[in-house]
């Protein structure tokens, strides 16, 4: 379950995705497979090859893309992995 995200900044990370753009969004979650993360980064893209070439640097797989929706393909990043791309895209902001 998501939560603590605003329609606004949805939104923009969606029209970034649709733009071509990597573009980041962290909201709240809570999933019961994952009982010590309490939030997820979207990492999303539409261009799929420039996502998993953004993706490799950071040994990311391309069958981790989360493709349900085949208009925001999207890395779902959690946990250490999660706060070490952020520090390192300079996006401590999003790390809660």
């Amino acid at each position: 379950m998501a939560f603590g995200i605003r329609k606004y900044e949805l939104h923009e990370w969606k029209r970034k995705v649709t733009e071509g753009q990597i573009a980041f969004i962290t909201h709240y979650w809570v999933d019961d497979r994952f009982p010590n993360c309490k939030t997820v980064t979207k990492v999303g893209c539409s261009d799929v090859n420039k996502l998993i070439a953004w993706g490799s640097q950071y040994d990311l797989k391309p069958e981790w893309i989360d493709g349900r929706n085949k208009s925001y393909p999207h890395f779902d990043l959690l946990g250490e992995k999660q706060v070490d791309i952020l520090s390192k895209e300079g996006l401590t902001h999003l790390i809660w």
